[in-house]
């Protein structure tokens, strides 16, 4: 794969200190020209550059890297410092001073913090200079490692926004997904129901009319599974819920939601006190979704063969709503998680649904401005929805 040498580019501009790094190091050293390259094993690129001298380059210049002495730092990873070549055992025979005019020249290795070699922090003139003394070596040392500190961030932070990019488009594509499966469920699961309702009404031996019940509770459980998914893929994609609020009398949504539940469970025993229930500006339908999760939630948790207690009232300050099952108390760090997506409180083998119930719960309890709480002591467990009629 080519490597993106505008990608370094563009790491050095976006550095607002490469320019003052550079004007510093003309003025401290007396040198003409400074630049940052990137350096390769084949390609020798100006990145950033102040030119006094007119040399001759801009950032995206280049400079065939075999004629460069930043090709032998590349290998070494040392700092280079010439004071006069015309006097210096090492480079004076060296071919890159003579064809590049320079008698002077400092060049510091940018090692970026995986070890990687990024390029150098490079300085050249004309003239003899005094480069060798440690405060000038010490400098170049100094900035060296601030460009990289910065071209360090700058690569973290692209790959950070890459990743969050391909994560959130990830879960954008798993979300429309759940949608469009949700609405594709719904037609077969209606079929399905019709044919139901239809055997129900027609005569049918004992062991027949026990798999129609079967199948309609399980119709029953099916179309509150695809309510939720839906629920919550709307939620994600950012539609939220959808409220229809209006004035009405809660108590036939609430006693047709626990004759269902009630239906779907006939080995548990259902009490239910709705008769302090007013009028209650609210979404009926999503107050009795709401009922139907809490209670299904009860039923599938709660100690078999135990009652399960819905109660609701009006106190003209509050709706307030309770659902309440027998069986091992919670932990309260599981509490703190009950209304997670997908977060159950128990993984049993034959356990049914999604973990999605008590998370659309509590999103309705938003919607509406109310709260929904769980407590759990002394072996019962109680939700309270409460929701202030103002």
């Amino acid at each position: 794969m080519a490597h993106d040498f505008q990608a370094d580019l563009d790491a050095i501009a976006s550095i607002p200190a490469v320019a003052l790094i550079l004007e510093v190091v003309c003025r401290t050293t007396g040198m003409g020209f400074a630049a940052v390259a990137r350096v390769t094993d084949d390609r020798w690129v100006c990145c950033a550059v102040k030119d006094d001298i007119a040399f001759g380059l801009q950032p995206g210049s280049e400079l065939k890297v075999e004629t460069t002495i930043c090709d032998e730092i590349r290998a070494s990873r040392q700092l280079v410092v010439i004071d006069h070549v015309a006097e210096d055992e090492t480079f004076r025979a060296h071919p890159t001073p003579l064809m590049y005019g320079f008698q002077s020249y400092i060049s510091q290795p940018i090692i970026l913090s995986d070890n990687a070699f990024f390029g150098t922090l490079c300085a050249i003139d004309p003239r003899p200079n005094t480069l060798s003394s440690p405060a000038i070596t010490g400098m170049f040392k100094l900035f060296a490692d601030l460009i990289a500190f910065h071209l360090d961030t700058h690569l973290k932070l692209r790959a950070s926004e890459a990743l969050l990019l391909t994560e959130r488009q990830g879960s954008e594509l798993r979300e429309q997904f759940i949608a469009v499966l949700g609405h594709d469920l719904r037609n077969p699961l209606a079929a399905i129901d019709a044919g139901t309702r239809l055997l129900s009404r027609t005569p049918l031996n004992d062991r027949a009319a026990m798999i129609v019940g079967q199948m309609q509770a399980s119709v029953h459980r099916m179309s509150g599974l695809i309510t939720n998914v839906l629920d919550f893929a709307r939620g994600r994609l950012g539609g939220g819920l959808v409220l229809e609020r209006k004035r009405v009398q809660l108590k036939p949504m609430l006693v047709l939601v626990v004759s269902e539940l009630q239906a779907a469970a006939p080995e548990r025993k259902i009490e239910s006190d709705f008769t302090q229930v007013a009028d209650v500006h609210c979404d009926a339908a999503r107050i009795g979704q709401m009922l139907s999760n809490l209670l299904g939630n009860a039923i599938s948790h709660g100690a078999p063969g135990t009652p399960v207690w819905v109660q609701a009232q009006t106190d003209g300050v509050a709706f307030t709503l309770t659902v309440t099952n027998l069986g091992e108390p919670i932990a309260d760090t599981t509490i703190a998680h009950l209304f997670q997506p997908f977060f159950r409180a128990s993984a049993r083998p034959n356990q049914q649904g999604l973990g999605l119930g008590l998370y659309i719960a509590s999103e309705i309890a938003k919607a509406h401005g109310g709260t929904l709480t769980a407590e759990s002591a002394e072996g019962k467990t109680h939700f309270t929805f409460r929701m202030p009629l103002a």
